[in-house]
Parts: C-alpha cells; sequence; structure tokens
C-alpha cells in the first residue's frame, strides 16, 4: 500500500486536521471509535494509506498530534474521536510558543522534535510503502510555523525521497490575530521553499468570504472555516483513498503541477460549496463544476486567479461520471479561459476521476492550481514585513531566543526571488522559451552547433532570470537586484 503519514502542529493544524479525520472516517464508514460500520467493500479497499488496522478490527489513523501546549490536545481527547487516536501520537509540550517562530524553531520546539521523529519513525516503520507526508499548520502563529518548519527539514533530512504536501495557513490581508504574523510567515515561506514538494496555501480571510458571500451564513465560525478546508483536503486525497478511474498519488500530483522546484505553491478550489447542514440539498452538473472550481469565489486563498496566469492545473471529480464527459468540459474550459493559461506549456490541465462521491452529495470536484497570482499573497505578506523590520520592531523577541537578523534578512530576499520568479514566468513568451516563434523554421544559415548553444542561451534567460543571451550578463527586466 502507498501510505500517507499525517502530522499536525499548533492550534490550527490540529484544528483543521481534527475535522479531516472526521470526514475521512465517516467517507470510509468507520466510527469514532475506529470500528468498521460501513457497507461498501470499496471503503476498505484502500483504507490502509491513512490507517493502520490494529487488533480487534479497529482502524487507527497514521497521525501524529503536536503542540507546544497542551490545550488543544486537551479538547481532542475529550471530544469526539477522544478513542480514535493512539494514544502514544500525542505530543506537546508545556510553555507554548507564544506566538514566537523562534521559539517553535530554536528553543521550546527543539526540545520535544525528538520525541516527534521518534513517533514518526515508528509509523513509517508500520508503512510497508511509504508514499509520503502530510502536514497541516498555520504560518502566522508560533507552533505551526516555527515547530512545523522544524519538522519539515528534519523530515526532509531523513527521509529524503518521500514527498512532502503541507496544508498551510497563510495570514489574512484583513482577519489578523497577531501582530508578528508577517515575521513568522516570512520566515516559515523560506523553509517550505527548500523542504517541501506541495504546499497548498489557505487563508482565512478567503473562507470568511465563502462563508458570507456564497453561503450567506450571518456569523462564520471557526467549525464552518474547517469544515471547507476539510471538504478540499478529502477531495485532493479522495484518489489517494479509493480507487477510480484516473488515479492519481502525492507524486504524481508533483509531477504535473510543478513546472519548476521553486513554484510549488497551490492555490485550492472546490465546488460545489455547501455549508455544514445544506450538503444534501446540492444537485449540479460536471459543466456547472467545471465552470464554479474556476471561480475566483471558489477559492481558498485571497488571491485572483484572473490578475495572473496558470502555469498548470489539476482537477480531481468525484461521483460517478464519465471520463468522456470530464474530457469535453476540461477542453471547452481550456477553451474558454484561453489567455488564463499560459501558452508554453501545452495541455496544462491534469483530471483525475475518483468513483466515490463525497458523503450526502452526488458528485464535487476540487480543483489546485499553480497560477502566478499567488505572488500577490507573497507580495502582501513581504510589504508589512518590510514596514516592521525597517523600524526592527519586535526582532527583540526573536534575538533572544538566539535568532540572527540575517535570517530575517535571507527569508526577505528569498520570498522577494520567489515574487520575482512568478512574475517572470508569467510574462514569459512561447518565443522567450525556446528562441523562435511558434510559426516559424529555425533558422538554416548558421551550422548546426551554433543554432544550439542559441536555444540554450534563450532558456537560460527564462530559467535563471540571470542571463538573458545579449551577452552583457544581466537581465533586460529594467530591474536593479537587490
Amino acid at each position: 500500500m502507498r501510505e500517507i503519514v499525517h502530522l499536525q502542529v499548533g492550534q490550527c493544524g490540529n484544528q483543521i486536521g481534527t475535522r479531516f479525520w472526521e470526514d475521512v472516517c465517516g467517507e470510509h464508514g468507520i466510527s469514532h471509535s475506529g470500528i468498521y460500520e460501513g457497507d461498501n467493500e470499496l471503503q476498505l479497499e484502500r483504507v490502509n494509506v491513512y490507517f493502520n488496522e490494529a487488533t480487534g478490527g479497529k482502524y487507527v489513523p497514521r497521525s501524529i498530534l503536536v503542540d507546544l501546549e497542551s490545550g488543544t490536545m486537551d479538547n481532542i481527547r475529550s471530544g469526539k474521536l477522544k478513542t480514535l487516536f493512539k494514544p502514544n501520537n500525542f505530543v506537546y509540550g508545556t510553555t507554548g510558543a507564544g506566538n514566537n517562530w523562534a521559539k517553535g524553531h530554536y528553543t521550546e520546539g527543539a526540545e520535544i522534535s525528538e520525541s516527534v521523529l521518534e513517533v514518526l519513525r515508528k509509523e513509517a516503520e508500520n508503512c510497508e510503502c511509504l508514499q509520503g507526508f502530510q502536514v497541516t499548520h498555520s504560518l502566522g502563529g508560533g507552533t505551526g510555523s516555527g515547530l512545523g518548519t522544524l519538522l519539515l527539514s528534519r523530515i526532509r533530512e531523513e527521509f529524503p525521497d518521500r514527498m512532502i504536501a503541507t496544508f498551510s495557513v497563510v495570514p489574512s490581508p484583513k482577519v489578523s490575530d497577531t501582530v508578528v504574523e508577517p515575521y513568522n510567515a516570512t520566515l516559515s515561506v523560506h523553509q517550505l521553499l527548500e523542504n517541501t514538494d506541495e504546499v497548498m496555501c489557505i487563508d482565512n480571510e478567503a473562507l470568511y468570504e465563502i462563508c458570507t458571500k456564497t453561503l450567506k451564513l450571518p456569523n462564520p465560525t471557526y467549525p464552518d472555516l474547517n469544515h471547507l478546508v476539510s471538504f478540499g483536503m478529502s477531495g485532493i486525497t479522495s484518489c489517494l483513498r479509493f480507487p477510480g478511474q484516473l488515479n492519481s498519488d502525492l507524486r504524481k500530483l508533483a509531477v504535473n503541477l510543478v513546472p519548476f522546484p521553486r513554484l510549488h505553491f497551490f492555490l485550492i478550489g472546490v465546488a460545489p460549496l455547501t455549508s455544514m447542514n445544506s450538503q444534501n440539498y446540492t444537485a449540479v452538473s460536471v459543466a456547472e463544476l467545471a465552470q464554479q472550481m474556476f471561480s475566483p469565489k471558489n477559492m481558498m486563498a485571497a488571491a485572483d486567479p484572473s490578475i495572473g496566469k496558470y502555469l498548470t492545473a489539476s482537477a480531481m471529480f468525484r461521483g460517478r461520471i464519465p471520463t468522456k464527459e470530464v474530457d469535453d468540459n476540461m477542453l471547452n474550459l481550456l477553451n474558454k479561459y484561453q489567455t488564463q493559461f499560459i501558452e508554453w506549456i501545452p495541455n496544462n490541465i491534469k483530471s483525475t476521476i475518483c468513483d466515490i462521491p463525497p458523503k450526502g452529495q452526488k458528485m464535487s470536484v476540487t480543483f489546485i492550481g499553480n497560477s502566478t497570482s499567488i505572488q500577490e499573497l507573497f507580495k502582501r505578506v513581504g510589504s508589512q514585513f518590510n514596514k516592521m523590520f525597517r523600524r526592527r520592531a519586535f526582532i527583540h523577541w526573536y534575538l533572544n531566543e538566539g535568532m540572527d537578523e540575517m535570517e530575517f534578512t535571507e527569508a526577505k530576499n528569498n520570498m522577494n526571488d520567489l515574487v520575482t520568479e512568478y512574475q517572470q514566468y508569467q510574462e514569459a513568451k512561447l518565443e522567450d522559451v525556446f528562441g523562435y516563434e511558434d510559426d516559424d523554421t529555425m533558422p538554416e544559415t548558421r551550422g548546426e552547433d551554433e543554432d544550439e548553444d542559441d536555444d540554450d542561451d534563450a532558456q537560460v534567460s527564462v530559467d535563471s532570470g540571470q542571463d538573458d543571451g545579449d551577452g552583457d550578463g544581466d537581465d533586460d527586466d529594467g530591474e536593479d537586484d537587490d
């Protein structure tokens, strides 16, 4: 089996993760105490991806729950799923990180990181063929961002060839819990760039918008937001958990969505959008699903895809849907929104179909897009970071934990480079990439070797942004390097 080990870190990560396990148990017919009560053999065919079968026929999640304070853990252990998780897989500290990335990454978090890794190794040893790791955390607090990224770097060291996917809640433009969110988020993105293969970006502001404007909920609560995130997560993982006509796994997803190694930050969209109480009343066609999933209103991060371009995208349909109908609708979508897709990666929407629909629905779709508009999210965080860092506000809290100012500067520069890369590929044209127009034939007047050299130069101008092939050793975008 291609197992996935799930890690939930910090308060936000644990709340989202617990809601995800509620939904996954419901879809697989597993009760809150881990006993199978379903009536469909397909529910058990791939149940081992996320669950380990213990003695007595009990299914135990391959999940590790981590926090630097015990409050969230106590809630889980006294909640609906109190008997579902393995007791040894709760790892927590006593002091908390106090919204300080450095505490989570260097001091308090580092103290419990070895305990977490010990549990993680045991879970990995219980797998026949470990596919990878899935992490839920937030980037704005101290534990999810600091300890979360520390664990990611340690996992990458120990399991360099396994996939790592994260569901990361990024700071919102309007909804902010903490003054130092921009610092924590920038330091985290710096780590996510190096130590992950796929990052699904989610933010509370976009989720609030969906709840108030689309679902017409007057006062959305965190359980409402967690329901939406969990719906997206279960959609993305459905092809891993159930057999289908077009299957996928974490590696296939990355191969189809990541054209360049650093550009692995994705937008998520889901359709149909439903509140917790209205799922049974929603009926839609494949055409409507395809239309809805592409709408900016359905995106779970505050970045408008219409102002950027899609490098790649993936649509995961669920339900009894003919493959031809999906293919036709995807083709129509590509033709209709042709200008929103870059021209130099042909056929850049991948689709998968899982036969089992979500509980209470006939069909649904989850959309993952690698869009250059995600740079808006990083620009926003970067701008807030610069305002505070210019005055060195709040820096002493981080320096007291042993950090160096240089780390802030490095993280800021790395994020600025990421924004520049997204912009560069957004503006790249077909002739920039290949060195000649699509309709033109290659010039034949020069030697073959010279032509190849020219092509290499043209490739470098887009791929690295360091040399534009004109021999002057810089890029022609008119900007000075920072």
